[in-house]
Formats: C-alpha cells, sequence, structure tokens
C-alpha cells in the first residue's frame, strides 16, 4: 500500500489541467490513466475548436468555464508554444425559420460577455463566404481552432515540472472512503497497486460516473443519469471553399454537423448525434458507418449547396457523456465537490463534453478552489 497526497483519475485534457494546477499548488498529484496515452478518449475524438461560450445559459457552468476557460486558453496556448488559430465561425440561418435563432444566439452571447459578436445578414455573410448560403448569421470572432494534442502535452510538461507523474495502463478498479477521510484505490493493469489518497480528482471522462459508482461509501443517488452520444466525422477531398469554421443553428444534442478546419486547413465535417442508448463505454464501437453520409450531404448542402458528390468520405467518431437523457434539455456540468457530497478532498466531474477541452483550465482552477475546503 502506498500514500499519496493527489490523485486525478483520467488524463484527459480536464484531468491534464487539474494535475497540473494542483501541481503547481504545492501539491504532490499521481495521475492514473488506464490508456497507454494522454488524451486517447474523447479529449482526442472531438472538432479541436476553441468555443467562444455564447450557445450556453446565462450562468451556467458551461457558459461561465468556457468564456473564462477560452481566455485562459489562448493566453497558455502563446505563452506555452502550443499551435492555435483564430479563424472565427459563422453560424448560419438556412431559412427564414431560423433567423429569429440567430438573433436569439446572438443575444445569449451578448448575455454571456462574449467579446466580438456580431448579427449579420445573409448579404453580409455570403460577401465574407462567397461559396456560402444563408438568410443571416452571427458572426463569432474569438472561436479558434487549436492542436489539442500539443495542449495536452503542454499540461503534462507542467504537471511533470512541478513534480507530478502519470501511471499509465493503471486502470482504477474500485476504490472507497475511508472513516478518516481519505480514499482507498486500487488500481489494476500490469502492476497493479493500492494507493490510499487524501484527495481523488474523477476525470475519468466517459467512465466518470462508474467509477464514481464503484467508490464504496459514496451515496449514489448523488449520481446523475447517464448514457452515450456518438458523433460521426466525414473528411472531405476537396479544398475548402471557407475561412471560417461554418455551423448551422444547433441540434438536439449538439451544435449540428458543421464545417472545421485543421491547423493545415483541411477541412471536415461534424459531427452529427447518434444515441447509443448505453451506458457502457466499453460497448462503443468507433467506425463510422459510410451509410451516414446521406445525412451529412443533405445537412451541408443547406449552407454549401456546392458541395460535389462523391467528395466526403468517413474519418473518425467520438463519444459525449450524456448525463441528460434524449430529447430532455442538455445538461450543465456537473463539477461535485465536497460542498455537495460532504467528502473533504473529493472531486467527481460529470457529463464535460463540449465545450470540456475549451473549459479546461477554468475548470482546474475551480477544482483547486473545491479542494481548499
Amino acid at each position: 500500500m502506498t500514500e499519496v497526497d493527489t490523485v486525478v483519475i483520467g488524463a484527459g485534457a480536464v484531468g491534464l489541467a487539474c494535475a497540473a494546477a494542483l501541481a503547481r499548488a504545492g501539491h504532490d498529484v499521481l495521475v492514473l490513466e488506464a490508456a497507454n496515452a494522454i488524451g486517447t478518449g474523447t479529449s482526442s475524438r472531438n472538432s479541436e475548436v476553441v468555443h467562444a461560450g455564447l450557445y450556453y445559459p446565462t450562468g451556467s457552468l458551461r457558459h461561465q468555464f468556457c468564456v473564462d476557460g477560452r481566455r485562459r486558453l489562448y493566453a497558455w496556448m502563446e505563452s506555452h508554444g502550443v499551435a492555435h488559430r483564430k479563424t472565427g465561425k459563422l453560424i448560419v440561418a438556412t431559412s427564414d425559420a431560423q433567423i429569429a435563432k440567430m438573433e436569439g444566439l446572438h443575444a445569449q452571447g451578448e448575455r454571456n460577455g462574449v467579446e466580438g459578436l456580431s448579427f449579420l445578414s445573409g448579404a453580409e455573410a455570403m460577401a465574407m463566404e462567397p461559396h456560402l448560403s444563408c438568410k443571416a448569421a452571427v458572426l463569432s470572432a474569438e472561436t479558434g481552432i487549436l492542436d489539442s494534442h500539443g495542449y495536452m502535452l503542454s499540461l503534462q510538461g507542467e504537471l511533470e515540472d512541478h513534480g507530478g507523474a502519470i501511471a499509465f495502463n493503471t486502470p482504477v478498479t474500485s476504490s472507497q472512503i475511508l472513516p478518516d477521510g481519505r480514499f482507498r484505490i486500487e488500481a489494476g493493469g500490469a502492476e497493479p497497486m493500492t494507493l490510499v489518497a487524501r484527495q481523488v480528482v474523477n476525470s475519468a471522462g466517459l467512465y466518470a460516473v462508474r467509477t464514481a459508482r464503484a467508490m464504496a461509501g459514496y451515496d449514489p443517488a448523488l449520481l446523475p443519469p447517464f448514457t452515450l452520444a456518438k458523433g460521426n466525422y466525414f473528411s472531405c477531398t476537396v479544398r475548402s471553399p471557407f475561412q471560417r469554421l461554418i455551423y448551422p443553428a444547433p441540434v438536439d444534442g449538439g451544435l449540428g454537423v458543421h464545417v472545421t478546419l485543421d491547423l493545415g486547413g483541411q477541412m471536415r465535417f461534424g459531427p452529427d448525434v447518434e444515441w447509443l442508448n448505453t451506458d457502457d463505454p466499453d460497448t462503443i464501437d468507433y467506425r463510422v458507418d459510410i451509410r451516414r453520409a446521406d445525412s451529412f450531404y443533405a445537412a451541408i448542402r443547406c449552407y454549401w449547396p456546392d458541395l460535389p458528390d462523391g467528395s466526403i468520405t468517413t474519418a473518425y467518431s467520438g463519444c459525449r457523456p450524456k448525463i441528460s437523457l434524449q430529447g430532455q434539455p442538455a445538461a450543465d456540468f456537473q463539477l461535485d465537490g465536497p460542498a455537495r457530497h460532504g467528502h473533504a478532498g473529493l472531486v467527481h466531474f460529470f457529463g464535460i463534453e463540449s465545450p470540456g477541452l475549451t473549459s479546461s483550465l477554468a475548470i482546474a482552477e475551480a477544482t483547486v478552489e473545491a479542494l481548499k475546503g
């Protein structure tokens, strides 16, 4: 049995950001990661977009963490040499009926304190992007793209520079809240270990609810509902005609099939929303079904009518850890610290999907504060 100060479960973007912040604050931090590398889950299966923060209900954690996190993230990437580009984004109405939705999004972004927002007529938007077809649009100048792996490597470096470490191939199999308030953690892998930690941060992503459920002494009534929604991406064989990211009006469960660019200028489309109706991440099939291409062509041609036939091909997929079920309003991020569950030294993250990557540094700061009490 080994005693440690702080254990972070999961080496995705949020887990690494928390681990780095805690190490910088003077904690002795060990990250337990089931995979053999950092960021192999949701953190590397997304659009790599830096979100501005205009979609989310004012005052929600998603709103606060996204806006604060985006500002922190741009500053971090500048100071740590992480590749990124502030491309800007157009969210478009493709019918007269959607114009009111764009006006609502613009107003929501203004209420959220998002900088660089403009409401545009269709003609103004199409003058900026001549291949676009739309009736109106919201321009978000602060939206951008980043090298998510480079960002996570910078967090790993920060953690290790402050004495922290990552144990790869080390899945957490069970845990227990001890009578003295510390936490006993059983970890598997080639060299199973038993740890006793003063603090635990559960940032296990798709496995966070399962990890909390396996913690003896934690009230299961505090756990949220949980299901999975897969998002599929397609790449394009033609050169992008767009300089900015292009997003349609949001849909149930996501932000709609949008055009994103990578740092090399390559274009990809997605994600869609494919509800899996399961809470078991081990059953996820990440292969992309080419038959979904028909729905992608239809969605994209609403705002890019000239998309050529036969020009899209399967790329990759990711999965969202949903704590709201299909048809329900999107749940807020859930950061369950001692104020909620009464266990000093324990923080669980549930439902950290988009904009989790953008929010990661703000979530880390909130975690440090939550553990101070």
